[in-house]
């Protein structure tokens, strides 16, 4: 157990006694308990096996390579279309994973199997993903954005698609461009 992980879950949650079934699950096998995005994340070397984290109606694992899990129980969820690789298993109280500690270990243990034998799964490109007309069209008409674009790390860029093709209205596309263009020609991400 990491000390600097121990805020999460000595937080008063609903999911508080779930979260620590959770730790003591994934603890038993050889992974360090290390604090990314806020959650704690399970790692062998520089590889994210697992993180916990939770939501208003349900707690989770989830399975940073899910994708590539056989996922024999039919339980895995991915979170949204655009979710590539990661797969959730989802708890909707302490119950659902006291009953189910079998399975949430055999599940661990093919995560981490799947990780020593080097799998990974194959990621959409970025030119897999719908360029906006509108973005396009900006694109054309300044250089340097393009050149900046196109610097951004493939996550940078997917992110930014993904964010102006959402738009349902081709007015609201343009307002997210245009907002979004001095971020992009700082080299920084939607997020950022």
């Amino acid at each position: 157990m990491n000390p600097e992980v121990n805020w999460f879950f000595d937080k008063s949650t609903q999911w508080q006694k779930a979260y620590q079934e959770l730790r003591e699950l994934v603890l038993s096998f050889d992974l360090t308990e290390e604090l990314k995005w806020g959650c704690p994340c399970y790692t062998i070397g520089k590889s994210n096996i697992v993180l916990i984290h939770g939501f208003k109606d349900y707690c989770a694992l989830l399975f940073m390579q899910g994708a590539l899990l056989k996922d024999s129980k039919n339980i895995l969820i991915q979170q949204t279309e655009n979710v590539q690789s990661a797969r959730q298993i989802r708890f909707a109280n302490i119950e659902e994973i006291l009953n189910s500690k079998s399975v949430i270990k055999s599940y661990i243990k093919e995560a981490i199997e799947l990780d020593k034998a080097g799998h990974k799964v194959a990621l959409k490109k970025t030119t897999g993903y719908k360029m906006p007309l509108e973005f396009q069209n900006v694109l054309d008409d300044m250089p340097e954005l393009k050149t900046a674009f196109e610097a951004l790390t493939p996550g940078r860029q997917r992110g930014y698609l993904l964010y102006f093709s959402s738009a349902k209205q081709s007015k609201t596309r343009n307002e997210r461009i245009e907002k979004h263009i001095p971020k992009i020609l700082e080299g920084k991400g939607l997020d950022d």
